[in-house]
């Protein structure tokens, strides 16, 4: 079914405003873009600080609606909403319906982490690469949460983890994937050997996504799924918090306190340049604290002091 879609530019500041109006006429969806996306005016929003939304300076605010809406019937409705507002701008087309997240996943290769861990679409076939004995493949939906392996940052742990098997670290390991999005650590963790994992994330949306694919690989036995509030308090050998830097920061005790005495850690979601901050922070508590770069991301990784 085709949809009627408004699209407008305007501010930062009077962008709740015209969400509000757009709400109140029966919008089905508003969505925001930086308005200077393709100009070098453009504005990166890569780290907000805990409890901040930040937005561009100037918007384009897109709002959909069911295909027969009359548009000079939802102008009049809006400006009648909120007069104060400056619709003028406002722009009408009409838009075919698709599945959004469908298309994602079609477009989603499967790619290789390491030596043997592979992550693939579950409809899609398993590269012949991966079809050996020793291979570690994770059949996933990214359409549920974020973590596919398309970013940096969740390809530092993957290759990580894979490192850890590679030397006979993981296996009949108990691991904590702290930050789970998708389970991708934990079920890459459990696909290289380990025995039981752990996902941790304050997203319930995020929890749900790692349960559907730990079933949907078949470990839904040896993977569980908490809130940071239910979260048993115990220490596992391997643990890895792919969050933000911040993140990271605030929860260095915690954190530290999961990982058993001899045990490895690896921290994820760090832009380049706020490493050393971190390997300062952690050294009180561990030791072979190492930082490894993709692109603009880092991981840290190292041991737990006996």
């Amino acid at each position: 079914m085709p949809y009627l879609e408004l699209t407008l530019r305007c501010s930062e500041a009077a962008q709740p405003r015209y969400e509000n109006a757009l709400e109140d006429v029966g919008a089905l969806s508003v969505t925001l873009l930086d308005a200077d996306a393709d100009t070098s005016n453009e504005q990166a929003i890569l780290e907000p600080g805990v409890g901040e939304t930040p937005l561009w300076e100037a918007l384009v605010l897109t709002a959909l609606f069911p295909h027969d809406a009359e548009p000079l019937l939802l102008l009049a409705a809006v400006e009648a909403f909120d007069p104060e507002l400056d619709w003028s701008s406002a722009s009408f087309r009409t838009v075919e319906d698709q599945d959004w997240e469908r298309a994602w996943i079609d477009q989603f290769q499967p790619m290789q982490f390491g030596r043997r861990t592979f992550i693939v679409p579950w409809n899609q076939q398993v590269p012949e690469a991966a079809q050996t004995d020793d291979a570690a493949v994770v059949r996933l939906d990214p359409g549920l949460a974020f973590g596919s392996g398309t970013h940096p940052t969740t390809a530092l742990c993957l290759r990580w983890l894979d490192g850890l098997a590679d030397a006979g670290m993981l296996g009949g390991a108990r691991v904590l994937d702290f930050g789970c999005g998708s389970g991708i650590l934990a079920l890459a963790a459990l696909k290289l050997g380990a025995a039981q994992a752990i996902g941790v994330d304050n997203d319930p949306q995020a929890l749900t996504a790692t349960a559907d694919n730990a079933q949907r690989n078949a470990v839904d036995g040896q993977l569980q799924v908490f809130l940071p509030q239910d979260e048993p308090v115990t220490t596992y050998p391997v643990v890895v918090a792919n969050i933000l830097a911040t993140a990271l920061d605030a929860l260095a005790p915690t954190l530290a306190s999961r990982v058993a005495p001899g045990g490895c850690i690896a921290l994820s979601g760090i832009l380049h340049g706020q490493e050393q901050e971190l390997l300062q922070r952690y050294a009180e508590w561990f030791e072979e604290l190492r930082a490894e770069q993709d692109g603009d991301w880092m991981r840290i990784d190292g041991r737990r002091r006996v």
